[in-house]
C-alpha cells in the first residue's frame, strides 16, 4: 500500500465510509481520517501529515469553503492539495473553490473510478512536491556545510556571523568571536600523509560541534583554521569556552591504539562590543591578530589573557620527523 494519508471532511457519515471503502479498496492510502465539518478538519490538518483532502462544499458550522479560506492563511499546508465534493453542478461554485485554493472539483454521485483517478494524479504531484522539497534542503545543507568535516563552510558561517552582529548592534548585546588553528598542521601532513591529516581536521570538527550550545556555531574556516561563533557571550566566557576546548583537544587520542597522535590548537579571541570592532571584518582581524600572538607565544595557549591570568600552558607536541 502506498504510505499517503487522506483526510476526508464530510458531515455525512454515510458519504465518509463510502470514500473510505472506494480509497482503502484501491490502496490509496495506509492512513484515512474524517472530520465532520470544516473546522475539525483543520485541526486534524495541523496536527500530523496528511497527502490529500476529500472535503465537502455543504457543512454545518464550517463549510467547505470556510475550510479552504482557513487554509490558505497557513503557509506550512500550501502544498496539500484538495478535492472538493459537491452534489451541485454550478459553475460560481467551481470558480470559488479553485480561488480560494481548491486542486480539483468533483461533483457528486460520483463514480469511484474517477475518484480514484484524480487521488492518484494529485498524490503523485503531492509525492513528487515533497521529493523535490528534500531534495532541495539537502542541497541547501550540502551547499552550506565543508566537505570534509560536515561543518558549515566560511562562507555561509560569515553570513550568520553578519547577522548576529547586526542584531547585537540593534539590542546592544555581545558576542564572541573564536579563531582555532591547529598547531604544526603541515608537519602531521608532512609526517603522517594527507589521509591522518585529514582524519585529525574532522575529529577537531566533531570535537569542536560536540561542545556547542544551540545558539553557537562552528566552521572550517579554511585549512586547518576553524571559527567559532559564541553569541550572548562576553571575554571572560569566550576565554572559559576556548580554555575547554584547549584542554579537550589535548587530551583526545588521535589515530589508533598502536600509533596515538596528541594534537594542540591555538585560539585567539576578538569580542563586541569592543574598541575597535564595528563589523566583521574586524572581528576576524583582531581574532587572527591574538591567534598570530597565541603562536608567536608557544602556542598551545588561547590569546588574549584574561586580567591577572598567569597560569602555564603544557609545551605543544612536535611530531617527529
Amino acid at each position: 500500500m502506498i504510505p499517503n494519508s487522506v483526510l476526508i471532511i464530510d458531515d455525512s457519515l454515510s458519504e465518509r465510509e463510502q470514500i473510505k471503502k472506494i480509497v482503502r479498496e484501491a490502496q490509496l492510502a495506509n492512513n484515512i481520517y474524517e472530520a465532520g465539518n470544516g473546522i475539525e478538519g483543520l485541526k486534524i490538518l495541523l496536527s500530523g501529515k496528511i497527502d490529500l483532502v476529500l472535503c465537502d462544499v455543504i457543512m454545518p458550522t464550517v463549510d467547505g469553503f470556510k475550510f479552504l479560506a482557513m487554509k490558505k492563511t497557513r503557509a506550512e499546508l500550501e502544498n496539500v492539495p484538495v478535492i472538493m465534493l459537491t452534489g451541485k453542478e454550478q459553475v460560481h461554485d467551481k470558480v470559488a473553490s479553485f480561488e480560494l485554493g481548491a486542486n480539483d472539483y468533483i461533483t457528486k454521485p460520483f463514480v469511484p473510478e474517477e475518484l480514484i483517478s484524480r487521488i492518484k494524479v494529485h498524490l503523485r504531484i503531492k509525492n513528487l512536491q515533497d521529493d523535490l522539497k528534500r531534495a532541495n534542503t539537502r542541497l541547501e545543507e550540502l551547499s552550506n556545510k565543508d566537505s570534509l568535516t560536515s561543518i558549515f563552510n566560511r562562507r555561509y558561517f560569515i553570513d550568520l556571523v553578519d547577522k548576529e552582529l547586526d542584531r547585537c548592534r540593534r539590542y546592544s548585546s555581545r558576542l564572541s568571536f573564536l579563531m582555532i588553528d591547529i598547531d604544526h598542521f603541515k608537519t602531521f601532513n608532512d609526517t603522517y600523509g594527507h589521509l591522518i591529516g585529514d582524519m585529525v581536521l574532522t575529529e577537531v570538527a566533531q570535537l569542536l560541534q560536540a561542545g556547542l550550545r544551540k545558539t553557537d556555531s562552528v566552521a572550517r574556516y579554511g585549512g586547518e583554521e576553524f571559527a567559532l561563533l559564541l553569541p550572548e557571550t562576553d571575554a571572560k566566557g569566550a576565554r572559559a569556552v576556548a580554555e575547554r576546548y584547549r584542554v579537550q583537544v589535548q587530551a583526545h587520542k588521535f589515530g589508533s591504539d598502536e600509533q596515538p597522535l596528541r594534537v594542540t590548537i591555538s585560539i585567539g579571541i576578538s569580542c563586541y562590543p569592543s574598541a575597535g570592532i564595528d563589523s566583521v571584518d574586524d572581528l576576524i582581524r583582531i581574532a587572527d591578530d591574538f591567534l598570530y600572538q597565541a603562536k608567536k607565544n608557544g602556542r598551545n595557549r588561547v590569546e588574549p589573557p584574561l586580567a591577572g591570568d598567569k597560569s602555564e600552558r603544557p609545551p605543544q607536541f612536535i611530531p617527529d620527523t
